[in-house]
Order: structure tokens, then sequence, then C-alpha cells
């Protein structure tokens, strides 16, 4: 922790790796707030989808759209003009959608934007993403990268949705392929991240690894 009481952890890596997860647990353990900054991008995509815009012009619906999330670990929400939208953010529409939308420079200028005030405001908090790290908070307590295979991916990920592995390790793929080659604010890992496996971990176990990596960066 910072000499000010200030905590910030970033925690940044691919789809089905365990972000969300590991996440939520490290700030409940921390008595933190838990910022799921792909949460946002879900619904402003949702939104998108919604008014029937095209993709690229998904930055048209910012000045209209009313973007509230939860940082409470135990309870998160997100809603979108009021309405909860927790469910409908996560089916396979704004999943086939999402990268896309993300990808739009003035969708990433405007969210990084309201994910840093939200960060400047809270005195301990875990955040998580693909540009973390990197972009939304590069002086962050601890930094890390969080991965798993290809294999162990796409299975946590169709059990959670109840979908086909072999369908959901291409989707997988897809939103890698998309995330990691955007122009603005790829998915990559920080320089100064700490690079966690999670492919043979448990949640229990992943979280325990980073307290211990964070106390260490604290007590250094």
């Amino acid at each position: 922790m910072e000499e000010n009481g200030r905590c910030v952890v970033a925690v940044d890596g691919p789809s089905g790796s365990g972000k969300s997860t590991v996440s939520r647990r490290l700030a409940t353990a921390l008595g933190a707030r838990y910022l799921d900054t792909g949460a946002m991008y879900r619904a402003v995509t949702w939104a998108v989808l919604q008014a029937g815009i095209p993709l690229p012009e998904a930055a048209s619906v910012l000045s209209s759209v009313d973007l509230e999330i939860g940082t409470d670990p135990s309870a998160p929400f997100v809603r979108v003009d009021g309405v909860a939208v927790d469910g409908p953010i996560r089916g396979p529409e704004v999943t086939a959608a999402v990268s896309a939308v993300a990808s739009v420079a003035e969708v990433r200028q405007h969210l990084v934007a309201m994910q840093r005030a939200i960060i400047a405001d809270t005195g301990r908090i875990v955040v998580e993403g693909r540009d973390i790290g990197t972009v939304v908070a590069p002086d962050a307590s601890l930094k890390v990268y969080l991965t798993a295979s290809a294999e162990a991916r796409a299975q946590r990920r169709s059990l959670e949705n109840a979908a086909d592995v072999a369908a959901t390790q291409a989707d997988l793929a897809r939103r890698d392929r998309i995330d990691s080659s955007r122009t603005v604010d790829p998915l990559t890992q920080a320089d100064d991240a700490v690079v966690l496996d999670t492919t043979t971990m448990g949640i229990d176990e992943a979280v325990a690894r980073l307290r211990e990596l964070l106390d260490t960066r604290v007590t250094a």
C-alpha cells in the first residue's frame, strides 16, 4: 500500500483467464472496491445495439447514454439510463460485438476518463481489464497479467455460458486477435507486470498468490 493509504491493483489479461473472479475475490479480501472495465465496454455495446447504430459509429451514443457501474465487489452492477443490464451485456450478441466497439478510439477515450475518475475517488481498488496497467492506471501499486492456456480458457468460458468448447475457443481467439491488434490501447502486458498463469490454479490459490505479491511490493 502507498504511504497515503491508496492501493490500486491492475489486473489485465485475455478473456477466460479468470480476471473477474480473481479480481472480485481479491478486492473482497483487501476490503477494497472492484472495477470491471470490460463491463463498461459491454454496456456501451449494448446501448449501440439497442439503438441500431453501426458498430464503427459507436461513439455517437456516448453523449446520450448515462452509464453507472457499481464497485462493491459483493454486489457489482451495471446500469444504462437507470436500467440494469448485467444480464444482457453478457449475452452472445454483445459478446460478438464488444471487441469492435472497444476498438473505437472515442469510446476508449471516454471510458478511460471515467475509469480514471473512479480510481481517483477510491482509496483502495482492484481494476480489471485489458489496458489497465499500460493505459488506465500505469502507476498502480501492483500490475498483474493474468493468463491461461487457450484450452483452459475455452473450457472455463464454455462452462459459464453452457456453450460448445470448440466454438468458444474459436471466439476467444477471434477476440484476442482484435483486442491485441487494435490501434488504440491494445491488449498487452505492461513491462513491469507480474505474469500469473492460472491454467492449473484454483481461484483461492490465484488470490493467495496475488496477496503475496502485493505484500511484497508494499513492504519492499
